[in-house]
């Protein structure tokens, strides 16, 4: 098994050269903290922190799983120690306000380590995943009390927290959430049950902070009646030292799932557990979709790392792996690696170009993230919004989507080897699974592109977008240069067809909502491969200029050969794409249940 490295020079490349690095250290929040000066030193260390520590347990994790003895998930061995180390480290405070003990370092820096994180060990990064969408909707929405007592400690690390959603009754469809909360003086008694909680119980930190989704008496049907509430495995004092067990609130099972052994997937139970509430009454959906968006960015981060880690693991093997001749029938020379045969020189570009588009997509919205939080002026932080909210279910789809794609090519790569355990490429698949599902499946993240962010300006952000990438496309055509003028080419086919399966779709949703919705997942793939064209086009740009200045020339070599590419062999899957959406969903639709 190859040992993860850190692909700290194309990484530095992204978020100086296209996620606007130097824009995003302007900002009055962070002008005064160096980030420009500190960026490379922070994911050098990072690379180091998770190729040493977090990496040699990533196999450990598979094999040896957490587990469930009375009533307690005891972590896999090393994780505990991997985590005290990370959290005194300070890396689960990096984007934290200083003001919770955190380092207020903006997401573009942020966004980079999570990649590491889950390149080197998903199962343990689904921990301080899951701890910042909680700290991020406790301090928006807690009172002043529960962000004084709660959010420091989780900054620290020395809490964990988790989100509490999903039911036996209610999975992706929450307003059938049926957990309840009766009012008990200062506090509420929760009662019900709660499955597939990641990190649901360990034990890696002195506390775990649970929020909860469940109703009130008097809650109105659906999900309008929905609050959230805190739960915490030990209760709390008032000078936020730990008191007894949460007693009604039990671990009664963990799963045994297809990957990610090491994450403790838990089945919660509810029993007079107490609980206290976060924010108004019959508003805790909204309030925790502050959680779930911060989660579902995170989760496209995922599919990226993933990627990465299969790719490494392939690459390593392509280059080390003796069989047969430079040509088919050539005898009488040296017998070759595999790298050199010409289809696994077209599964390995295609998991570079992809990889390299999601790292560039990703980046990119760290910053809108970034300027929409940060950014002075109202109008520049509602533009940086729209993008971003247009983005995230594109960017957790897609990157989902293409983590099944490359760890699969991976093991395609290593042959019959790749099938067997011990090589690790099959666990880089088992785990990449689940990024596709949890957080919203594919289906759900497009039907909300499809359905509510498409539609709710009229396509306006949609077109903004499209506006944007047209720009690139007349810098390619000014440039000059054969394999620029080829990436526009095929750029102005992706964006034709993104143009045309957006006006259709537009124009459709109205008449026959069936049919947009079940074209709605080849939408939002199609927007993923031409946003992914548009960042690689980018890069081209950029790629030529330093080699007309002799900066770096093996690395820019590559990554405009690259770019080229994915304009020749990825981007052309969009124009096909849009053909299947103006098909519509009529045979889609047309069997009746029992023809199935």
């Amino acid at each position: 098994m190859t040992v993860y490295a850190a692909p700290l020079r194309d990484m530095k490349f992204v978020i100086k050269e296209l996620a606007g690095l130097e824009e995003v250290a302007a900002l009055p929040d962070y002008q005064d903290l160096g980030v420009t000066d500190v960026a490379d030193a922070i994911l050098e260390e990072a690379g180091k922190f998770a190729a040493e520590v977090l990496a040699p347990l990533n196999w450990t994790g598979d094999q040896d799983g957490a587990r469930l003895e009375n009533g307690q998930v005891i972590s896999t061995p090393g994780f505990a120690d991997a985590y005290k180390q990370f959290a005194e480290g300070g890396w689960n405070g990096l984007g934290a306000p200083a003001e919770l003990g955190g380092q207020g370092l903006p997401e573009i820096i942020n966004t980079p380590t999570y990649e590491m994180w889950n390149a080197s060990n998903m199962s343990f990064a689904l921990a301080p995943l899951l701890c910042a969408g909680a700290t991020e909707c406790l301090k928006h929405h807690g009172t002043e009390e529960q962000k004084t007592v709660y959010l420091p400690r989780m900054v620290a690390g020395e809490w964990a927290g988790t989100m509490d959603l999903t039911e036996p009754a209610a999975g992706s469809d929450l307003s059938n959430v049926k957990t309840r909360a009766t009012p008990a003086g200062d506090r509420y008694l929760l009662n019900g049950q709660k499955i597939f909680i990641t990190w649901g119980d360990h034990d890696m930190t002195d506390n775990i902070i649970h929020l909860v989704l469940a109703r009130l008496p008097d809650a109105p049907e659906g999900v309008k009646g929905i609050s959230l509430f805190l739960a915490p495995k030990f209760l709390v004092n008032p000078d936020g030292s730990l008191g007894a067990r949460n007693s009604g609130l039990t671990c009664i099972s963990i799963e045994h799932k297809l990957g990610i052994h090491g994450s403790a997937t838990c089945t919660l139970a509810y029993e007079d557990a107490i609980g206290y509430l976060v924010g108004k009454p019959n508003q805790g959906l909204m309030q925790m979709f502050t959680m779930m968006n911060e989660a579902r960015l995170k989760v496209g981060v995922q599919g990226l790392a993933i990627s990465e880690r299969g790719y490494q693991a392939a690459l390593a093997y392509a280059k080390e792996r003796v069989q047969g001749y430079p040509m088919k029938g050539a005898r009488g020379g040296d017998r070759v690696t595999i790298i050199n045969h010409p289809d696994i020189r077209r599964m390995l570009m295609t998991m570079k170009s992809q990889i390299e588009a999601m790292r560039a997509l990703n980046y990119v919205i760290a910053m809108h993230m970034d300027i929409a939080g940060h950014h002075p002026d109202p109008a520049t932080r509602k533009a940086h919004q729209a993008r971003l909210d247009l983005l995230i279910p594109v960017t957790k789809g897609w990157c989902s989507e293409l983590g099944n794609e490359v760890t699969s090519t991976g093991v395609q790569i290593f042959g019959g080897m790749g099938f067997v355990e011990e090589t690790g490429a099959a666990q880089h698949y088992r785990d990449a699974r689940i990024a596709a599902i949890y957080e919203g499946t594919t289906g759900i993240q497009a039907a909300d592109l499809a359905g509510r962010k498409l539609v709710m300006d009229k396509g306006q952000a949609m077109l903004d977008l499209i506006a944007d990438m047209h720009k690139v496309e007349e810098q390619l055509g000014k440039a000059g240069g054969d394999d620029l003028a080829v990436i526009e080419a095929f750029l102005g086919q992706g964006i034709e067809a993104l143009n045309g399966a957006t006006q259709w779709m537009l124009a459709t949703i109205a008449q026959d909502a069936s049919s947009v919705m079940a074209m709605s997942v080849n939408y939002l793939m199609l927007v993923g491969y031409v946003c992914g064209g548009w960042q690689m086009a980018r890069a081209a740009l950029v790629a030529q200029q330093k080699l007309a200045a002799g900066d770096d020339p093996e690395f820019h070599e590559a990554k405009l050969i690259t770019a080229r590419f994915y304009a020749e062999q990825i981007l052309p899957k969009a124009t096909a794409l849009m053909s299947a959406i103006k098909a519509g969903g009529r045979s889609t639709l047309a069997l009746a249940e029992g023809q199935f």
